[in-house]
C-alpha cells in the first residue's frame, strides 16, 4: 500500500464513518515503533506505522485511522481531542473505533521487572519493594529492627 492509497482510505473512513471530509495529509512512517499511528496537531496530517497493515491488515489499519480521525476532527472543532477527554471517549463509541491498538513490538524495550522481599529480623514484619534496598542503611519501619532479604523475584 502506497501513501496515495492511504490517503485515499482515510478520505473514505472520513466521509463514511464521521461524515465530513479530510483536508491534510495522510501517510506511513516507518520510524514509529510501538505506536498505530498519530495525530499531528499543528499540521493537522496523520502518520500511520506500516507495521499495522503488515502484521494485521486492512481492518486493524481501518481502526487505527478511526482512533486517529477522532483526534483530527475533535481536534478541527474545537473539542477535547485527548484520550482523556469525554468528547474523545463518545466519539470512539459513536464510530466504533478501537481506543488502543493491537502489539506491534513484542519483547523490545520491555525491561524485567524485579521484587524484592525483606523481613525484619526482630517482629517478622514483611516488606515487598521493586527497587532493591540497602539493608545497612533501612531498618523496620515498626520496631526498627534489622531487614533481611528473604525473597528475590526476576519476572518478564
Amino acid at each position: 500500500m502506497t501513501d496515495e492509497n492511504l490517503y485515499e482510505l482515510v478520505c473514505r473512513v472520513s466521509k463514511e464513518a464521521f461524515g465530513k471530509g479530510f483536508k491534510h495529509q495522510a501517510y506511513f512512517n516507518k520510524r514509529l515503533r510501538t505506536t498505530g499511528g498519530r495525530y499531528m496537531l499543528r499540521s493537522h496530517n496523520i502518520e500511520v506505522n506500516p507495521l499495522v497493515f503488515e502484521k494485521y491488515g486492512m481492518d486493524e489499519l481501518i481502526g487505527v485511522i478511526k482512533h486517529e480521525l477522532c483526534h483530527y476532527h475533535l481536534h478541527i472543532e474545537g473539542k477535547g481531542y485527548q484520550h482523556r477527554d469525554a468528547d474523545f471517549r463518545e466519539l470512539l463509541k459513536a464510530t466504533n473505533s478501537p481506543r488502543f491498538c493491537s502489539t506491534l513490538v513484542e519483547g523490545k524495550g520491555r525491561k524485567a521487572t524485579k521484587r524484592y522481599t525483606y523481613k525484619c529480623a526482630k517482629c517478622s514484619i514483611s516488606y515487598n519493594r521493586k527497587i532493591r534496598l540497602n539493608t545497612k542503611k533501612y531498618r523496620c519501619g515498626k520496631c526498627y529492627g534489622d531487614l533481611v532479604l528473604v525473597y528475590f523475584e526476576n519476572l518478564k
